[in-house]
């Protein structure tokens, strides 16, 4: 079992920037991959970031230059989700997800609101 929990969400304007924490706990060591999604009222969860164990990135297109997604390096069951340059479309509530081989595992969320 792996325990996931996100803080860092708030309210931005937009220009502004945040930081979020997704701290993992319990079978860590099953880990592959960690990714933030996010969410808003009436649609589908979409993929913002991804880190793999060897520490390989992906972005999705509408983030790219402006997330970066991280590990920390003296605590590497911390990812991080470093937002710059906000948007009003960013607005959501941001998950992490843990891949393991044998499942997927998710955090409860934290709200990401940037006004214009």
């Amino acid at each position: 079992q792996v325990q996931l929990v996100e803080s860092g969400g708030g309210s931005v304007q937009a220009g502004g920037s945040l930081r979020l924490s997704c701290a993992a706990s319990g079978s860590i060591f099953r880990i592959n991959d960690v990714a933030w999604y996010r969410q808003t009222p009436g649609k589908q969860r979409e993929v913002v970031a991804s880190i793999s164990s060897s520490g390989r990135t992906n972005y999705a297109d509408s983030v790219k230059g402006r997330f970066t997604i991280s590990r920390d390096n003296a605590d590497m069951r911390v990812v991080y989700l470093q937002m710059n340059s906000l948007k009003p479309e960013d607005t959501a509530v941001y998950y992490c997800k843990a891949v393991t081989q044998y499942s997927d595992y998710w955090g409860r969320g934290t709200q990401v609101t940037v006004s214009s």
